[in-house]
């Protein structure tokens, strides 16, 4: 067995979602005929998010398999080809011993997700007795490319990065070297070596920016005949590192952009919907659906739209279908019957996606209502970007006060407050902690307080409520003599602030410094901004900051896609983990 790497970089848009496709389309387009295609847990989620069944079916890929199930099979299948991408983790080696040793398919393409151990490399090819295996590659797509411009780790257990290292050393080094993987793979794929920064308050974030930099050397002492090309230019990219704890508000936020909306309301995994778990929909309409940005028109426009454009853009796409509809019942000659054929696949794919996003905003809408989300919201953003304790706290004590008011809404109002007022009447704040447990049933003891431990004003690096630097007090001022164009989406999340900071070039080495003997001379032309803990809304922010062409392209990962459901949760096994001082994870 050889190993080969893979010899093309990604282009220099830094499009995550293109350097997939293209990585998928290598794997499978040099390979002839029928072919079985074999996914682990994780590289299942970075094919489907960015490959449809139909395109894997034009590969002649006739089967999808996991390696787990794979495994518990002996039936023979020598007429197809199997084409493995799997991440290179000692389980999937082993798997791939076991079956190497007893090959149930003709052929076997190995492609793995990132960087294989010579050790891997030698137990393969122990096990490859038969000769099966035609190929070893290295393709660098070990993380999820839901936008163009965001990627995801997926990480189940999120919740770490909260923890000391001293309570689970070895699922925080698990963790650290999960993302050290992902972050690896992004690079790889661009071919270039990073200047790296981390957010100083974060050990987190300190350690896996070292790590990182680590592997980094590594890399250069590995280097095979010039294939990967790590020399530091003047405008060699930066990684920064930093921690979800520097913004804990935006995860606890009501959002009002259309996919940042559907991830609160209903929940967005890899791209899809599952309407299976609103129970008032009719049996037909009970499906999982795509929302991706690469293979809806309609979504791709609309994704960063408020709510209320959202509403006014269906009503102009429902107008265009029944115009189809129409023009497609007046069927007279064959001609008419021969052009409605050819365009049957194009109309039921409209009328698909019409209903789709109806059934999706409908659905919201109701949930808007019943849980008096705009009422809740107004305060929210109060709470986020205006002052006022004392309107606050009247404002917050009414909402808990209102029956309509979910329990999940009370407890993040009760958190933004403290967030926010933290120093402020320490009287009010236990009053309102008091009010939360008796109102909500559900509501875990010192959750708020866990969550001012681990995020408070003391924890954080940025000027996360505008209030601490007077350049952000004075643009606050500004705002707020102009008006906002939208009550319901003022805020702006942290990450705002810091990229502006990067593209002015006024990122404070104090607050975020750099590794090593890295330095950076002028401004980068592109950004990797890594999140430990978990993206969110952020994802928008720069979407819409790549968009203004400043000469810095913007790329955000991170370690899971939060909506508040999973960033409370996330809070609250930490919480348990830190009360018990259990070593299990």
């Amino acid at each position: 067995i050889s190993r080969r790497r893979s010899d093309r970089a990604v282009e220099s848009t830094m499009a995550l979602v293109t350097s997939v496709r293209d990585y998928i389309n290598r794997m499978l387009q040099d390979i002839s005929g029928m072919k079985v295609l074999i996914l682990d847990s994780e590289t299942v989620s970075n094919v489907s998010i960015v490959y449809s069944q139909s395109e894997l079916l034009q590969k002649e890929v006739f089967l999808v398999e996991m390696i787990d199930s794979i495994s518990a099979s002996n039936e023979s299948m020598s007429h197809l080809k199997a084409v493995y991408f799997v991440r290179p983790t000692s389980e999937n080696v082993q798997k791939l011993r076991h079956q190497l040793a007893n090959p149930r398919f003709g052929e076997y393409h190995l492609f793995f997700s990132n960087l294989l151990k010579d050790t891997q490399i030698h137990i393969l090819a122990d096990s490859d007795e038969q000769e099966v295996v035609q190929q070893v590659q290295e393709f660098y797509a070990d993380f999820v490319a839901g936008d163009p411009y965001h990627f995801t780790l997926n990480m189940a257990a999120n919740h770490l990065y909260m923890l000391p290292a001293v309570v689970d050393p070895s699922g925080l080094q698990r963790y650290s070297d999960r993302v050290v993987d992902g972050i690896a793979a992004v690079f790889l794929a661009l071919k270039r070596r990073p200047v790296i920064r981390y957010q100083r308050t974060s050990d987190t974030a300190k350690r896996i920016a070292q790590e990182t930099a680590v592997g980094e050397i590594k890399l250069m002492y590995q280097q095979e005949s010039g294939l990967f090309d790590f020399r530091r230019t003047e405008s060699s990219p930066l990684l920064l590192v930093i921690d979800r704890r520097d913004d804990p508000v935006t995860p606890l936020l009501n959002q009002w952009t259309y996919q940042a909306m559907v991830h609160e309301l209903i929940g967005l995994q890899d791209n899809k919907v599952d309407l299976r778990a609103i129970g008032s929909l009719p049996k037909d309409q009970q499906v999982e659906v795509v929302l991706s940005s690469e293979q809806d028109a309609f979504f791709k426009s609309n994704m960063y739209e408020n709510f209320g454009d959202i509403g006014m853009n269906i009503k102009r796409m429902v107008d265009d279908f029944q115009q189809v509809a129409k023009s497609n019942q007046n069927i007279q000659t064959v001609e008419d019957m021969a052009r409605f054929v050819d365009n049957y696949p194009e109309y039921k794919k409209m009328q698909g996606n019409v209903s789709k996003h109806v059934t999706l905003v409908t659905e919201m809408s109701k949930l808007v209502e019943a849980r008096k989300l705009m009422l809740v919201s107004q305060t929210e953003q109060d709470l986020a970007c205006n002052g006022g304790q004392g309107a606050a706290y009247e404002a917050v004590t009414d909402l808990l006060n209102n029956e309509s008011v979910s329990d999940i809404d009370r407890l993040r109002l009760v958190m933004l407050y403290a967030l926010r007022y933290e120093k402020e009447n320490p009287v009010q704040l236990m009053q309102l902690f008091n009010k939360l447990a008796s109102r909500s049933p559900k509501y875990k003891q010192g959750l708020v307080q866990f969550l001012l431990k681990q995020a408070g004003v003391e924890k954080r690096t940025g000027d996360l409520f505008g209030n601490r630097d007077l350049l952000n007090i004075a643009r606050n001022m500004a705002r707020g003599l102009k008006g906002v164009e939208n009550v319901y989406t003022q805020h702006q999340p942290l990450l705002f602030q810091t990229m502006e900071s990067i593209t002015r070039g006024r990122l404070r080495d104090v607050d975020y410094p750099f590794v090593g003997d890295h330095f950076q001379q002028g401004r980068p032309q592109e950004v990797v901004i890594f999140m430990v803990g978990g993206t969110t809304e952020e994802s928008r922010c720069v979407a819409l900051q790549n968009s203004t062409n400043s000469g810095i392209r913007f790329i955000l990962g991170g370690t899971a896609v939060l909506n508040s459901k999973r960033f409370l949760m996330d809070l609250e096994e930490a919480q348990r983990i830190s009360r018990s001082g259990s070593h299990m994870v």
